[in-house]
């Protein structure tokens, strides 16, 4: 951590979590034990990044697409989410965490939905780190709600279609009063996106990791924070003149 400084750290870090069940295939393990691992991974990322003074974490937690997975398991993981909030809430809110869902609510059955705002709603006035939970999340499906909330304002006289800007369709996001993710690490080895903060994430910097979720460990996410602060951002521009290298 010697590299990094309250100048380059990043102000919003976004994570994929990815890799839950390869981790516990690889030792024979129950795919749910893997998920079981990845809740005490959670913790400690939240930890991390609160030490290192990140104002906004978002952790993909459950996709839009997951649903199709095979029933037990989905059941297994909304148990998991359940059990994070029970147990954990009570700590975050202490830690003065602050936390934020993101994704589609409607249709959410059960008491997903009331933990969920529970959640939100028990630690509204935090000032500490704002932990953002996606959640039956898509991008695409964000951008399409957001889109069709301007198609109504259109319809109804009051917006033109020339009105319609990046600035106002951030605006219609779920993310509207969240900056954009400077930093976007996916765990596993694998090198996508999947439909995660696709508008958000147009500058930030990507960085894809080998180790499976449950071994991404206080040393495995210092070190991407030490090689982002080494990254050279020109959001579209070019490094200052004074520094560009022949050839460049």
């Amino acid at each position: 951590m010697n590299q990094l400084s309250p100048s380059t750290v990043p102000a919003h870090v976004a994570i994929i979590m990815d890799g839950n069940g390869r981790w516990a295939n690889a030792r024979g393990l129950p795919r749910a034990m893997g998920h079981r691992k990845g809740v005490e991974a959670v913790r400690e990322a939240v930890r991390t990044a609160a030490d290192c003074g990140i104002s906004y974490l978002t952790l993909f937690a459950f996709s839009s697409e997951n649903w199709n997975r095979p029933q037990s398991e989905v059941s297994d993981l909304m148990g998991l989410l359940k059990t994070f909030i029970r147990r954990d809430l009570a700590v975050l809110h202490k830690q003065n965490v602050r936390i934020r869902i993101i994704g589609d609510k409607t249709n959410l059955s059960g008491d997903i939905l009331p933990l969920l705002l529970e959640a939100e709603e028990t630690t509204r006035a935090n000032t500490g780190i704002t932990l953002v939970i996606a959640f039956n999340y898509g991008a695409r499906d964000e951008i399409a709600r957001a889109m069709r909330a301007l198609a109504v304002d259109v319809a109804a006289g009051r917006l033109t279609p020339g009105e319609i800007t990046p600035e106002r369709i951030a605006a219609g996001l779920d993310t509207a009063d969240i900056p954009d993710p400077d930093l976007i690490i996916r765990t596993s080895g694998e090198e996508r996106l999947s439909n995660f903060l696709l508008w958000q994430g147009a500058y930030a910097e990507l960085m894809f990791v080998p180790e499976f979720w449950p071994d991404f460990s206080r040393d495995t996410f210092l070190s991407a924070l030490s090689r982002y602060a080494m990254r050279e951002r020109r959001f579209g521009g070019l490094q200052p003149a004074a520094t560009l290298a022949v050839g460049s």
